[in-house]
């Protein structure tokens, strides 16, 4: 069976060690708390720090159909996993 659209299959997953990570969570505010729990949050996992700053800067942007005076409603973090760096 052939693939129609090759160009939406997901990658493979890399095998290569992902330490940087930005973790996203709820403001203290914010009414999801009451469905997803104060203490969710969602960690996503990068290969090198310039990826992960850049999905951060995408990530934490204003959306361009965002209302006026809207701002994101999430917490941005950066974190770093040491025992998963690359050994040299």
């Amino acid at each position: 069976m052939s693939t129609c659209h090759s160009h939406n299959l997901r990658e493979p997953e890399s095998a290569a060690p992902k330490p940087y990570g930005v973790r996203v969570s709820l403001r203290a505010g914010d009414p999801f708390r009451k469905l997803l729990g104060a203490d969710w949050s969602r960690t996503h996992w990068f290969e090198t720090v310039l990826e992960r700053d850049a999905a951060l800067v995408e990530m934490s942007r204003k959306h361009e159909y965002s209302r006026p005076g809207d701002r994101p409603a999430l917490n941005y973090e950066k974190v770093v996993n040491l025992a998963s760096r690359r050994r040299d």
